[in-house]
């Protein structure tokens, strides 16, 4: 099949096309800084090409954000963290290879969402008290890596639980989105294989489609750089926990 033909394969409408389009340019949002719009995204990739294939879909437009931001966003990383998370995410993503075919869409949503809107209700209670206390637990960093390794496998739905612990760190915004840059750079690359070989979901055809949809991801991208500048820290945790909460409560309803 040629160029063309594989696009045309897809058998896209207008509509589903400026849907896709728009999905993307949030994506290259979320990697510069713009956090908690990720829910958003998987929410349109899903609706147009279903729930599993568009997991295939999106990855490799991750990897080419994540590649962006990392490059921007480097000197900003901090390394201890990531290795913090890092052993227990890879544990997570390999559990949600192995289950991926078998769990429950709806109860896996479900409990997401629960385990979202519960914890930016703590972390709003902590940011009106004024709390500075940092929880240096392993326990803490092991089960939230996890749960981050297992939902980015599942449905790349890990933001909203890496959101949280980054602001429970208390990380100004630049830390904040280099640290996250790295991290699933990482693991987005871990990930890659098991789509490719296990699942089947990154294809010729998918990544024919990506190398259409990338150009908009760069796009969204800066555009989402030169708003983040504009963002105080204070403004920017308040900005992540809200747009947070509402990614959890349109995963309940979804």
């Amino acid at each position: 099949m040629t160029y063309l033909e594989i696009l045309q394969s897809y058998q896209l409408s207008a509509l589903q096309w400026i849907a896709v389009g728009t999905a993307v340019f949030l994506l290259g949002l979320s990697k510069a800084g713009i956090k908690g719009i990720g829910i958003i995204i998987v929410v349109i990739l899903a609706f147009v090409f279903g729930e599993k294939e568009s997991t295939g879909v999106l990855l490799p437009m991750l990897i080419s954000a994540d590649i962006l931001a990392v490059i921007y966003y480097n000197r900003h990383a901090q390394w201890k963290y990531i290795f913090k998370l890092l052993p227990m995410m890879i544990v997570g993503v390999l559990v949600g290879v192995w289950l991926g075919n078998d769990i429950s869409e709806m109860l896996f949503k479900r409990l997401m969402a629960i385990i979202i809107i519960g914890s930016v209700i703590l972390m709003f209670i902590s940011e009106n008290r004024k709390s500075t206390k940092i929880p240096n637990n392993k326990l803490f960093s092991w089960i939230t890596g996890f749960l981050t390794g297992f939902t980015t496998m599942i449905g790349n739905l890990a933001g909203p639980v890496s959101n949280l612990y980054f602001l429970t760190m208390r990380f100004p915004k630049n830390e904040f989105i280099g640290t996250a840059a790295w991290l699933f750079f990482i693991i987005n690359l871990f990930k890659l294989p098991f789509h490719i070989l296990i699942w089947k979901t990154v294809t010729v055809e998918s990544l024919v489609l990506n190398s259409v949809l990338v150009p908009i991801v760069i796009l969204g991208f800066f555009i989402g750089v030169s708003i983040v500048k504009l963002i105080s820290n204070v403004n920017y945790r308040r900005f992540i926990l809200i747009v947070t909460a509402i990614g959890g409560i349109i995963l309940f309803f979804r």
